[in-house]
């Protein structure tokens, strides 16, 4: 495949994987991007498993044929622990998912590990699968929230993150860990208010850039090219404060929000 004309689907259920996209985009500017979040069905914690893969496979299918995609980046920690098995039997490039990043986390802990994370994912059977292979001599702090997520949304519109709110919503990990995971993908987008809560004592480690280098070595390319790809994105819903929305992605390189509805 020529390397300026690779293209990479990029999904989510909101805006939490563009923060997987900025890793990527930054080793490899040159590449096309499509990403698709399914606010329709927002927030997929809530979804039941058989609901949720359908959708993604009906969303992730059609793109990928429609758009010639050449690697598949499923951007939420939900929906790859999930679908992953039903979408790599189907399609016949590189699906690659995200998990919370507790193994080097654990690796980097002195006291304990927090995880920053939906409630779906805190609970989920998979996480404390990794917790148990990966953290056995250092105690896990969980924390789940969903209004950490909105927060993240509503920061990408414009809107000014509340520290006082993040620090209560914080509380029951403050000082009780040196290095916490940011369990989703929409918490890097506030990485910097976060930090600014549990102060520098703790150092905060996500996924993305870890995603970004195993792209980078499915695709066999490096970022030399200064050619740049196009940019685009969908969403399955009219997304709230369209016009604000637009203004971020923008920044970001993308064009409008364009509506791609699931196929029933």
């Amino acid at each position: 495949m020529s390397k300026q004309q690779a293209k990479i689907l990029i999904f989510d259920s909101g805006v939490g994987g563009l923060s997987v996209y900025q890793e990527i985009q930054s080793k490899l500017p040159q590449l096309e991007y499509l990403y698709i979040f399914d606010n329709e069905a927002y927030p997929y914690g809530e979804l039941d498993h058989d609901t949720l893969i359908d959708r993604v496979d009906r969303l992730v299918t059609s793109l990928v044929a429609k758009h010639h995609i050449d690697l598949v980046v499923i951007a939420c920690n939900t929906a790859s622990t999930i679908v992953l098995p039903t979408l790599r039997a189907k399609l016949t490039i590189p699906v690659v998912g995200v998990v919370p990043a507790i193994k080097p986390a654990s690796n980097l802990a002195n006291k304990a590990v927090g995880l920053i994370a939906t409630p779906a994912t805190v609970t989920r059977p998979y996480t404390h699968d990794l917790i148990r292979d990966f953290s056995q001599s250092k105690p896990v702090e969980l924390l789940g929230s969903t209004r950490l997520v909105d927060i993240a949304e509503e920061k990408l519109r414009g809107k000014a993150v509340d520290l006082a709110e993040l620090k209560q919503i914080l509380a029951t990990i403050e000082n009780k860990v040196d290095v916490a995971v940011l369990g989703c993908t929409h918490f890097p987008l506030i990485k910097q208010e976060i930090q600014e809560v549990l102060t520098e004592r703790v150092l905060l480690v996500d996924s993305g850039e870890a995603i970004a280098r195993r792209v980078e070595d499915l695709l066999e390319t490096t970022g030399e090219q200064e050619k740049r790809g196009k940019r685009e994105i969908f969403s399955t819903a009219p997304p709230w404060e369209e016009g604000a929305l637009n203004k971020a992605l923008h920044q970001l390189g993308f064009s409008p929000v364009q509506h791609y509805p699931i196929a029933i």
